[in-house]
């Protein structure tokens, strides 16, 4: 059986820091809108910031459906499921906001992610998620799995651009300045990096 909690705190925060992967949800508030759900990777892009809040690392690669949902309703939950060891899930239920570049919490939150270049990601925004539930429940048929190594192929493709080169390729995008939904997205033009 599941447990609800009120913090993020000893145990919930040791497992979600440990895990290499997890997974967001987000949805519009319309009815007929699409839900989204993306996986989460690269080693060093989460932090938890305290026990009610957690941030993650938003970069270039994917369309903007996460930011589109987040500015219009705030609603996300993150989920972090284990391959290794206990069986466990837990999942944060909250409101989220993107931190964009020209945002001046940015670099205080940018500091967060010590053990992470993000030059080389094109590093969109911080999103930054205040938990309003915290449940774990058992991963009984969760598949064991072995984690090999991170995939350098992000910071590969990301590497070569610059912020006019970044900006001209969410502009060509289709689904970076609006939502597959018609909602506001990334705000371009692309502010200056600060990093």
């Amino acid at each position: 059986m599941g447990k609800t909690y009120e913090r993020i705190t000893g145990r919930l925060r040791t497992f979600i820091e440990e895990q290499p992967l997890f997974f967001t949800a987000t949805a519009p508030l319309s009815g007929d809108g699409t839900v989204n759900l993306s996986p989460k990777g690269l080693k060093g892009s989460f932090a938890v910031l305290d026990d009610r809040t957690v941030a993650y690392l938003d970069f270039a690669g994917s369309n903007a459906e996460t930011v589109a949902h987040l500015r219009e309703n705030g609603r996300i939950t993150l989920m972090w499921c284990a391959f290794q060891g206990p069986p466990t899930i837990v999942r944060v239920h909250g409101r989220g906001e993107p931190v964009f570049r020209d945002d001046p919490r940015f670099p205080e939150l940018l500091a967060r992610f010590a053990d992470i270049d993000p030059a080389p990601h094109g590093l969109r925004a911080v999103i930054v998620v205040h938990a309003e539930l915290v449940r774990d429940t058992c991963g009984y048929a969760i598949p064991y799995m072995a984690y090999e190594a991170e995939r350098d192929l992000h910071a590969r493709r990301f590497s070569r651009e610059d912020d006019a080169s970044l900006d001209a390729y969410f502009t060509k995008k289709e689904h970076i300045a609006t939502s597959l939904d018609g909602l506001p997205g990334l705000p371009l033009p692309l502010p200056p990096s600060t990093v």
